[in-house]
C-alpha cells in the first residue's frame, strides 16, 4: 500500500500525546509495525535496558524503495485512508505514522527494508529531522534499529528507569504479544543473552513459553463467539489479576474492570472468593465497534458494546469449565505451631477459650468483652512472625541436589534485579539460560515446611510482583499450613490464643485481615433489651478513669 502523509485535519483526529517516552516505547511501536506487516518472524534486541539499543527484525511485507523516505515523516502511514471516517474503522495495530518519527526524535533511528519481489533493499537513517536514504542489499523484510535512546534529551535520560526494571517491563510487553499471537516464531535477547523463544504453537503452547509448562499443563481452551483463548483450571489462580490477560482485534489492551469480572463470574463458585484465574483471552469484535485512539500507546481501548462483549466473555468462561471435570485434592492436616510466650507490653488482652463456633472461630473472652477470632488469620499471624524471627538465624540450607526450575522471562528479569537481596536471606537461585534456574539453598526456617510444591511456591513469591520479596514469600508459606475450616477443636484454639498473644501485630493476619473482633458486654445487653444492674460499661466501654453507673 502507498505511503501518505495525512492531512492536518486527519491527524488532528488520532493524535493523543507522546508516543516515545521510554525504551518500552519503542519496543511497543516497532513490535506492532512487524505485525502489521504480516511477519511470521519478530525478533527483539536490547541493550542496556533498551537506552543502548533497541532492534526489532521481521520477515514481513516490507516497504518499497519509492516509499521508504516518506517512513520516517511524522503522520506518513500506510495503514489508515487518508479520510476523516478511516479513523472510526481502524483494523491495523498502528495507524498514526508517529512511530518511526518518534523513535527518529529520541535517538538514532537505521532502517533497512526490502519487500520481497523487489531487487536491492533500501536504508534510511534518521536523526531528529535528517534523514538519509540509500540503496543496500538485505533479506526481505524489515530490521529497525534505534540507538542512544534520549543521548540528545539529557532531562529525559535522567528520569529513565533503572536498565533491569525497564528490562523486566519489556519482557512482559514481548510475552503478552507472544500469548496473543502465539503462530509466529519470537525471540527477545537482552544483552546478548536470549530471555525468551517461542516457536509457532497454539495459546497453551504460548502459555508454556511465557509462564512455563506447569501453568500450560492446567489451562483449558476457550471458544466461544468472538472470544477464543485459554483459562486456568480453579487451582491454578494467584491472588492479583496480573495473569488476566486480554486483546481486542489482535491488539494487547489493559482489560476494563467488566471484563475481568466476566471471567471471574464465569467460574461462579468453582473459585474461591479474593483470586483470580489465569487467562489468555482474544476478542473479536467489529473495526467500527471499538475506538484504540483513546491512550497515547493505544492499550486502552473503547468498545462500543462492553457489557455484550462482557456476556459473551463470561459465557465462553463457563462452557469451557463445564466442558470439564474439575475435582479439586483434599488438603493435609497440619498441626499447629507451638506457642509462644507473650511479650511483656500492653495492648492485647489475655483471653479465656470459651468455645468454637464452625470449626473456625474461637469465641474467648476478655477484658468483660466476647472476643471472636479467626483462627485461620490468627494462626497465619503467628506462622508469619515465627518466620519473621526465624530467617537467617541459621545458615541456609543446601539442597542434596539443585533442583531445576523453569522461570518466566519475567521471572528471568527479576531474579537478575534481585539476586543478591535472596541471596542475603538464603534463597539462592543460578540462572540456568533457556528459560530455567537452579534452586541451590533454601533458608533454614522454611526447607522442611510440610507445604505442598514449597519449592515453586517459595520461588514464585520471591520472584513474583511484590516489591517486598521476603514478606511475600512469608506470608505465602504462612497461609499454606495455617489451619483451615474444619480442622479445629478446643485444644488447638488455646494454642492459637497463646500463640497470637505472642505476637508483636497481633491484629491483623500478613494479607491485612482481621484476626479479632469485639463485642462488649453492653452492646449485648442493648441488643437483648437488658435493662438493669448488667447494663454497666464495661471492657470496651468503660469510661477511662471510672464506670457509670446502670439504669
Amino acid at each position: 500500500m502507498t505511503i501518505r502523509v495525512l492531512p492536518p485535519h486527519v491527524a488532528r483526529l488520532i493524535a493523543a500525546g507522546e508516543v516515545v517516552s521510554r525504551p518500552l516505547d519503542v519496543v511497543r511501536e516497532l513490535v506492532e509495525n512487524a505485525l502489521d506487516a504480516g511477519a511470521t518472524r519478530i525478533e527483539v534486541e536490547v541493550e542496556g535496558g533498551g537506552l543502548a539499543l533497541v532492534a526489532v527484525r521481521d520477515n514481513g511485507a516490507g516497504i518499497a524503495a519509492d516509499a521508504v523516505a516518506l517512513a520516517p515523516v511524522r503522520h506518513a502511514t500506510s495503514k489508515l485512508e487518508p479520510t476523516a471516517g478511516a479513523v472510526e474503522r481502524v483494523s491495523t495495530l498502528g495507524f498514526r505514522g508517529e512511530a518511526l518519527w518518534a523513535a527518529a526524535q529520541a535517538g538514532e533511528l537505521h532502517l533497512v527494508t526490502r519487500p520481497a519481489a523487489q531487487v536491492g533493499a533500501a536504508e534510511v537513517r534518521a536523526s531528529g529531522e535528517d534523514v538519509t536514504v540509500r540503496r543496500t542489499s538485505a533479506p526481505a523484510g524489515t530490521a529497525v534499529t534505534v540507538r542512544d535512546l534520549f543521548a540528545r534529551l539529557p532531562a529525559r535520560l535522567r528520569t529513565q528507569a533503572p536498565p533491569a526494571a525497564e528490562v523486566r517491563e519489556i519482557t512482559a510487553l514481548v510475552g503478552r504479544y507472544v500469548l496473543h499471537h502465539p503462530g509466529l516464531h519470537w525471540r527477545l535477547t537482552v544483552d546478548g543473552d536470549p530471555r525468551l523463544t517461542h516457536a509457532p504453537a497454539d495459546h497453551r503452547g504460548a502459555v508454556a513459553s511465557v509462564y512455563g509448562p506447569l501453568s500450560a499443563n492446567r489451562v483449558l481452551r476457550v471458544d466461544g463467539e468472538g472470544v477464543r483463548g485459554v483459562v486456568s483450571r480453579p487451582e491454578l489462580t494467584r491472588a492479583r489479576r496480573d495473569r488476566m490477560h486480554f486483546s481486542v482485534n489482535g491488539r494487547p489492551v489493559l482489560a476494563p474492570p467488566e471484563l475481568e469480572r466476566a471471567v471471574i463470574e464465569g467460574f461462579a463458585e468453582l473459585l474461591p472468593s479474593g483470586v483470580a484465574p489465569l487467562c489468555v483471552l482474544d476478542l473479536t469484535v467489529a473495526p467500527e465497534d471499538h475506538n484504540p485512539n483513546v491512550h497515547p500507546a493505544k492499550q486502552v481501548v473503547a468498545l462500543a458494546d462492553l457489557p455484550g462483549v462482557a456476556a459473551r466473555v463470561q459465557g465462553a468462561v463457563a462452557s469451557a469449565l463445564a466442558a470439564h471435570p474439575l475435582a479439586r485434592a483434599a488438603p493435609a492436616l497440619i498441626a499447629p505451631p507451638e506457642p509462644q510466650t507473650a511479650p511483656e507490653r500492653g495492648g492485647f488482652p489475655v483471653l479465656t477459650l470459651v468455645g468454637v463456633y464452625q470449626a473456625l472461630y474461637l469465641l474467648a473472652q476478655g477484658e468483660g468483652d466476647l472476643w471472636v477470632v479467626d483462627a485461620h488469620a490468627a494462626h497465619e499471624r503467628a506462622l508469619y512472625e515465627h518466620f519473621t524471627r526465624s530467617l537467617g538465624a541459621e545458615p541456609p540450607v543446601e539442597l542434596p541436589e539443585p533442583e531445576l526450575l523453569h522461570l518466566t522471562p519475567e521471572q528471568v528479569a527479576r531474579l537478575h534485579e534481585r539476586g543478591a537481596e535472596l541471596r542475603g536471606w538464603g534463597l539462592g537461585i543460578e540462572d540456568f539460560g533457556a528459560g530455567l534456574a537452579r534452586l541451590r539453598t533454601l533458608p533454614a526456617t522454611l526447607a522442611a515446611l510440610p507445604v505442598p510444591r514449597l519449592h515453586e511456591q517459595i520461588v514464585e513469591a520471591a520472584l513474583g510482583g511484590s516489591p517486598d520479596p521476603r514478606r511475600d514469600v512469608l506470608a505465602r508459606l504462612a497461609c499454606a499450613p495455617a489451619l483451615k475450616a474444619g480442622m479445629l477443636d478446643a485444644d488447638r484454639g488455646e494454642a492459637v490464643l497463646a500463640a497470637l498473644a505472642g505476637c508483636e501485630q497481633p491484629w491483623a493476619c500478613p494479607h491485612g485481615r482481621p484476626t479479632t473482633l469485639r463485642l462488649s458486654e453492653r452492646d449485648l445487653a442493648h441488643a437483648f433489651g437488658r435493662r438493669g444492674v448488667r447494663d454497666v460499661a464495661r471492657g470496651r466501654d468503660e469510661v477511662p478513669g471510672g464506670r457509670s453507673g446502670g439504669r
